[in-house]
């Protein structure tokens, strides 16, 4: 498993290239939740999302390559997109048909091919195999690697050098990356403090996987909250466990209630994606409400221009 010192080893390897991000009071979540909530706003990281962490950590574990791929929903690619260039080698992101246009503009906008296979992440994470099996591009999954998870985790030391008194994190779940990671660092010097994922309930994968003590695949179906999307892999080896053992509480959300997320976030002056507003939907739906401080993980702000102007119109 990773530990308190990998992430403490990410943090001095990365400090220099990722963004220490604000943390902000919300007076208005923190009225509907009885007790003072605090939004920390990874959607201002560079690339707009926590993937960047990890991605340049693990870059940055790198020796000599021929190029590096992965299966992405979106974040995940153009931050590894962004650490390939500043490495001065090849990406190819593997993605698939579901991942919005914007996303995909991105990831070839640093350089990056978008190379598009198949209707859900397992199936484009075949792709990222056969060029590291046939082409030697190194591999870097979007979850389920150390460097990965100790680069993301790099954001669960920085929650609790900004709010020493936090008491609960609410972490956006898919892969579980970045629960993982925030999990490992902030359990290690608060054993107390809480660790609460929230995502969608249109083909949440990690959380059936939890419901069937395994792995599991699950369809990936359309949600506002698509960075949430795509499987565990079925030969999961850390971050499955490292969540079950990790997490205290799984909340499930409707796309109503990450709808209302994003808008009330939109209202606060915080332009997110749907994955990023799941911990303000559950505060608003009533099933998340401490304890306190609580801290939002606002993960990411890629969302269509288009879109999220649709959305905040109340047109889903």
């Amino acid at each position: 498993m990773v530990t308190l010192d990998d992430i403490r080893a990410a943090r001095a390897r990365i400090g220099d290239r990722v963004r220490q991000t604000p943390m902000v009071a919300s007076a208005a979540l923190s009225e509907k939740a009885g007790g003072p909530v605090w939004l920390k706003c990874e959607h201002h990281q560079t690339t707009g999302a926590f993937k960047l962490r990890g991605a340049t950590n693990a870059v940055a574990r790198l020796g000599t390559v021929a190029g590096v791929t992965t299966a992405s929903t979106g974040n995940h690619g153009r931050a590894l997109a962004h650490a390939a260039r500043a490495l001065g080698v090849p990406a190819i992101i593997c993605v698939s048909r579901l991942v919005p246009q914007n996303k995909l503009d991105a990831i070839t906008a640093l350089g990056a091919e978008a190379r598009v296979i198949g209707a859900s992440q397992d199936e484009a994470f075949l792709e990222a195999l056969r060029l590291e099996r046939d082409e030697g591009f190194a591999l870097i999954p979007p979850f389920d690697h150390p460097d990965v998870i100790a680069g993301q985790g790099t954001l669960g030391l920085e929650i609790l050098e900004q709010l020493p008194d936090a008491a609960a994190i609410a972490v956006p779940l898919s892969g579980g990356g970045l629960l993982a990671g925030v999990g490992a660092a902030a359990k290690a010097l608060r054993p107390d403090i809480r660790i609460i994922g929230i995502s969608m309930e249109r083909g949440a994968a990690m959380a059936a996987s939890l419901a069937a003590g395994r792995p599991i695949e699950v369809e990936e179906l359309p949600t506002l909250a698509d960075s949430l999307g795509g499987g565990v892999g079925m030969a999961n080896r850390l971050t499955f466990p490292m969540v079950r053992d990790l997490m205290d509480e799984l909340i499930l959300l409707t796309e109503d209630e990450i709808a209302a997320g994003l808008r009330h976030l939109a209202a606060e002056g915080q332009v997110v994606e749907g994955a990023a507003a799941v911990g303000a939907g559950a505060v608003l739906a009533g099933k998340l409400r401490g304890p306190h401080p609580l801290v939002l993980i606002l993960s990411g702000a890629n969302i269509d221009p288009a879109r999220h102007a649709a959305l905040l119109e109340a047109v889903i």
